[in-house]
Formats: C-alpha cells, sequence, structure tokens
C-alpha cells in the first residue's frame, strides 16, 4: 500500500504507483522507450478514449475547420534529417507548405538553380558542399517580445549551418555555417536589443553547440579530448555573419533568451566534459548555462578574445576557470536535473524552465535572481532555482499559456503535464498544501517536442497545444517499417484538456512555434525588379560566347517565348527564366529530360540553371505545374548538335 508520503499532489495512485516502478531505473527505462510505449497501467484513461471522446465531443466541433475556411495560426515546423521546414495550419492539422532548407527539392528547384546554390554554397566545381541537413528548432523574429513576421531561423545540426526564412516569401535567403562547431543543436533570436531603447527588435540569433570537438578541429589533439571544446555563437540577424563565440563547459542543448535582451542561456547535459557515455553520467546534476551578454560583447569590442585555427570570429572563454568572479564572469552555470532536454522562457519573462529528462522534475529559474548573482548578491548559482516540481517521468519540453501554467512533455509516461508556476514556487518553499500538477492528458506514444500557440511570447493565448509524439504505433494505417509520427493538437483553453484530433507528420519533426495567422503577410507575386537577371522582350534570345551559351527566356501561359533552342554537345548553357504572369497561383515548372533540370518560377520571378549540353539529341522542354488547358502543349525544343 503507497503510504501519503510517497504521493505527488494532483496525481492519481495508479500513475504515481507506475513513476515508482519505472523511477527506479530511469537510465534503462530510456535505452527501453519504445518498450513501454502504449503501456498504460489500469486505472488510467487514455486521452484517445472514451473520456477524450466524450470531451470533444462536447467541444461541438469549434475547432473544425470547414471547407474554404482559414486556420487562425500559422504552424511552423522543422522537418528533421529531411533537412527540410513544414507549415501546417491549427487548429485543422492541414499541410500547407514544404520549405526545402538545407535539402534537394526538385520541385521548386531548390539546390538545383543557380540562385539557391548561391545561398547552400558550392565547390569550385558548382556542385553542391553539402545536400544534407538535420533541422531541429524553428523560431520567429521578435518585435517587444512578440513575433513580428519578418523572419524564422532553423539549424542545421549535421553541418552546422544556420538559415534565415523570409516570412514574405517563405523562402530561404541566407545561409551561414558557423567556424568551429560540430552538433549545432539549440537555436533562438533574442526578442529586443537592449543597447538602445529604440532597437525593441530582433537583431542576434543565439546557437548552442552540442559536442566538443577539437579547436581547432584540424588534425591535432584527435587522442586528447581534453582539449576538446564546445562553443555559444552569435549570429547577426540582418548580416548573417558570425558576431562572437563563447567557450563553455557542458554540452549545450536547446536555447533561451531573456525578454529584456540581457541573457541567453542554454541547458546542458555533460558538465563533466566526459568523452564517453559513463563519463556524462558521473555528476549529480547537469546545468543551464546563461550568458551576459553585455559582458561577452564589452570583452569582444575591448580586444580580450582569441581566435580559432582559421576562423577570424572572437572567441570569449565562458569556462567556470576563467570566470572566478560572478561581478566579472559572462556565464553563469545554474546547476538543474540530469540530462535535461529543453529551456523555455516564461511568457511574463520572470522564469526559465529546465526539464530533468532523468529527473522526473522541471527546474524553475528565477531570471531576476541569476542577475543577482552576476552582481554578486548571491551566494551560489544554485540559489537562482524557485522551484523544481515532480511532474512525471522523461520530461522534455514546456510550453506555457499565459495565465501561469506550464506543459510539459513526458517522454516515458508518454503523457502532458499541465503544472502551476506559482503553486510550483510555493511548494519549493515548503508550503505543504500547494499542489502544482493541474491535470494530466495521455499522448500516443512518447512526446518529445511540444509548444503552445504564441507561448514564447509575451502575447502566450493559451488556446492550443501541439504534442510531437515520436511513436505511432497503431494510430494509423501502416505504410511498412518507417511509420508516420503523430502530432497531437491539445485544447489548453479549460481547466481540463481536450485531445482535439491527430495530424500526420514525416519522421521526422523536431521543435516548432504556433503564430497568429494576422502576423504572417505574404507576397502573392513577385516583383520583376527584385531580379536583376529578369528577362524580358528587349533582352530575350539566345548570346553564344565561345562554349558558353546564354538563353534568356520568358514564360506566360501557356507558352515559352523560344520555341526552338539549338545549342552544340560540350557547350555550357545557362538558361534562366522569367515567369511573366501577374495572376496570383499561377506558377511556372521548366524540366528538361536527361539533364536532372526541373524548377519552378512563381508570378514574376527569375530563375536559372547553369549545365553542360553534355548529351546529344532532341529534348523536350516543358512545364511541369500546371498553368493553363493548354498546359500539356507548353513546350519548348531543346536540340544538343553532336
Amino acid at each position: 500500500m503507497q503510504s501519503e508520503k510517497d504521493a505527488t499532489p494532483g496525481e492519481d495512485q495508479p500513475q504515481k504507483s507506475r513513476r515508482r516502478f519505472l523511477g527506479t531505473g530511469a537510465m534503462l527505462g530510456v535505452a527501453g522507450a519504445t518498450m513501454l510505449a502504449g503501456c498504460k497501467e489500469e486505472g488510467v484513461k487514455s486521452a484517445t478514449g472514451s473520456a477524450s471522446a466524450v470531451a470533444a465531443a462536447k467541444s461541438g466541433g469549434k475547432h473544425e475547420v470547414a471547407p474554404g475556411q482559414l486556420d487562425d495560426y500559422y504552424l511552423f515546423s522543422s522537418g528533421g534529417h529531411s533537412g527540410e521546414m513544414r507549415i501546417i495550419g491549427v487548429p485543422s492539422g492541414r499541410t500547407l507548405k514544404r520549405i526545402p532548407v538545407f535539402n534537394i527539392d526538385p520541385m521548386s528547384g531548390w539546390g538545383i538553380t543557380n540562385e539557391s546554390k548561391a545561398i547552400l554554397g558550392t565547390n569550385p566545381d558548382g556542385t553542391l558542399k553539402y545536400f544534407t541537413g538535420d533541422t531541429h528548432h524553428v523560431h520567429g523574429s521578435y518585435k517587444d517580445g512578440t513575433y513580428d513576421g519578418r523572419w524564422l531561423f532553423v539549424n542545421d545540426k549535421i553541418q552546422a549551418r544556420i538559415a534565415r526564412v523570409r516570412m514574405d516569401t517563405m523562402e530561404v535567403d541566407k545561409i551561414t555555417q558557423l567556424p568551429n562547431v560540430m552538433g549545432f543543436h539549440g537555436i533562438f533570436p533574442d526578442k529586443r536589443d537592449p543597447v538602445d531603447p529604440k532597437i525593441n527588435y530582433t537583431t542576434r540569433v543565439f546557437c548552442g553547440a552540442e559536442f566538443h570537438i577539437p579547436l581547432p578541429n584540424e588534425g591535432h589533439d584527435l587522442d586528447d579530448p581534453s582539449k576538446w571544446g564546445c562553443l555559444f555563437s552569435c549570429v547577426d540577424a540582418e548580416t548573417m555573419e558570425v558576431r562572437w563565440q563563447c567557450r563553455v563547459d557542458g554540452n549545450m542543448d536547446l536555447v533561451a533568451t531573456s525578454y529584456d535582451g540581457t541573457l541567453a542561456c542554454s541547458n546542458q547535459y555533460n558538465v563533466e566534459n566526459a568523452a564517453d557515455q559513463a563519463g556524462m553520467m558521473t555528476a549529480e546534476r547537469d546545468a543551464c548555462v546563461f550568458f551576459n551578454i553585455a559582458r561577452i560583447e564589452k570583452l569582444v569590442k575591448d580586444g580580450k578574445f582569441v581566435t580559432i585555427g582559421k576562423s577570424k570570429v572572437p572567441v570569449v572563454d565562458g569556462r567556470k576557470a576563467a570566470n572566478p568572479d560572478p561581478k566579472t564572469s559572462v556565464t553563469c552555470y545554474v546547476p538543474v536535473g540530469k540530462n535535461p532536454h529543453g529551456v523555455n522562457a516564461s511568457p511574463d519573462g520572470k522564469y526559465m524552465v529546465c526539464s530533468g529528462k532523468l529527473s522526473p522534475t522541471a527546474t524553475v529559474i528565477d531570471v531576476a535572481l541569476v542577475t543577482k548573482w552576476f552582481n554578486g548578491e548571491l551566494k551560489t548559482e544554485r540559489d537562482a532555482v524557485v522551484a523544481e516540481p515532480e511532474v512525471g517521468l522523461g520530461p522534455l519540453h514546456t510550453g506555457f499559456d499565459g495565465r501561469g501554467n506550464a506543459f510539459t512533455t513526458l517522454f516515458l509516461d508518454s503523457q502532458i503535464c499541465k503544472w502551476n508556476i506559482d503553486k510550483a514556487i510555493a511548494q519549493y518553499k515548503g508550503d505543504k498544501n500547494a499542489k502544482p500538477v493541474v491535470d494530466r492528458i495521455d499522448v500516443h506514444y512518447q512526446p518529445g517536442h511540444g509548444f503552445a500557440s504564441m507561448g514564447e511570447t509575451k502575447e502566450a493565448d493559451g488556446k492550443y497545444y501541439n504534442s510531437g509524439n515520436k511513436f505511432s504505433k497503431d494510430r494509423f494505417l501502416p505504410v511498412g517499417p518507417l511509420h508516420v509520427e503523430t502530432e497531437q493538437l491539445i485544447d489548453i483553453t479549460g481547466e481540463k484538456m481536450v485531445l482535439i484530433h491527430d495530424h500526420t507528420a514525416a519522421p521526422e519533426p523536431h521543435d516548432g512555434i504556433i503564430v497568429r495567422r494576422d502576423i504572417v503577410k505574404t507576397r502573392q507575386i513577385y516583383n520583376l525588379t527584385d531580379f536583376p537577371n529578369a528577362v524580358t522582350p528587349e533582352n530575350a534570345g539566345i548570346e553564344r560566347k565561345g562554349n558558353k551559351v546564354h538563353v534568356r527566356m520568358m514564360s506566360q501561359a501557356p507558352a515559352y517565348s523560344l520555341p526552338l533552342i539549338k545549342v552544340k554537345k560540350g557547350d555550357e548553357v545557362t538558361l534562366t527564366l522569367t515567369n511573366h504572369d501577374k495572376v496570383e497561383d499561377l506558377t511556372h515548372g521548366c524540366a528538361i529530360p536527361m539533364y536532372n533540370i526541373n524548377f519552378i518560377v512563381n508570378p514574376q520571378e527569375t530563375k536559372s540553371v547553369t549545365f553542360k549540353a553534355d548529351k546529344a539529341g532532341a529534348f523536350w522542354i516543358y512545364c511541369t505545374h500546371f498553368c493553363h488547358a493548354l498546359h500539356l502543349e507548353m513546350r519548348s525544343r531543346f536540340i544538343v548538335e553532336g
């Protein structure tokens, strides 16, 4: 029989007994997480069972988006190791668009056209430097603590790159590779720049790296991990150049920023700086490291930095040994639960919440107390912790509703836990009557990332919470060994959470944000003048300079301006195509069989490709994007003379 002291406020007994059983072997629980998927203790009602069905029925279809109606929110999600981003409508769950970022996309021509290759980066021979990516975290630019609709930023964990997406066109316009970094995982823009009161918008993006590597990673010290290191990077939001880097102890995971622009932080595992898993598990706690941005930038301005290898980026030392005095330190390492995954800022700007992953707790850190530590007013970094409620097994990400409640994904419990921050603080102070846990809901299965509508802004509205679940198992029709994944949308407007619906996701999405639709202002057509290489009636035609041929062609439904193009085998051909249609949604495609050429041009847009005409014969250039009743007749003959 369970004793009263074993019970956790807000939890039923079957759930508690299950957690006690699993808690004795947290490490084994993580290793065998998939075996635990779907296992529900008798007496715990599933969110997809009768209780949820009744709750959903009572909602009266208020979340339904009828045909022809628009969603209230955009959900911008990463695409994982597809290397892309995705846009989903909320609450419908409809997939609206895939944004190619670090991957090749034959539909749009991303990674095929000259313009996209210039952004992605190429080798001397014109081939892509990289054509794979691993996107994890998507975040938007801010103005005074809320989204401004300008940009989205996303990471590439494999190649340590950051990409910027224009929100008016939903296309990438800049990609930067971080020097001396491997495993670039966490990313977050500042919510305002504090240097000038007039600058209340994003000017920087902060990037955390997971993996220790030799610094520089040029073949030296390969057998001496004690000389390896990890860097936190600051990227200029406008130029996309790396402003500075800060060397830290430990591995960094996710990133968050304060609302006043003074602090950035990253949850950390492996504070031991170990090179193997056993060594990474020796410390009782890990940390959330805070960066004093002003102090770092002052050191850079004063020339008190080093550079590493071939990189000219200033690097400041943020390791503990180099920062013994809080009053001059650039970093503050706040101890938190073991192996944390996730750090998120509350909408009121007061707290950062880290989840323990191997601890069943969420750690609440008071941002003002961190500032006091930097001023020498606290005895220890741990004194900045104001709450540590027990929320469940495998806590990862936390979202907020703007009403003082937090929602944390529980990977091992396959649940979302709703808990109250003020009650958690009261309990931490010794109030035995405070019960932080407010509600729980089952999800299917193993939720990783979760986020609330506008939850990372001061305008968190507490309407929806999206649970990104890593294992779907029996949720959908089987499609082979690789299952689709489950994104479950939850109504969080009431006291009790209500599951609205599932929508599928192609593996593997990670983090995302839910943005009100009125914030997003997209363009419907381009301006011809945006493209210096635009083809007009005055410059259209074929130009030859030696063996280099430039084909300038226009498209206007249902025809290309050049019905016949002749080149010679061995020629280097550049084809520039401009869409002269001005009708919204009238996009044209351009494909050349046997030449790996396939791309689209939207209304008033220009794109180009360069290739070697190495195959003799006749090839039909044709429109791939349905545009007109005579779409099939929209063709041009491409003749390569042998």
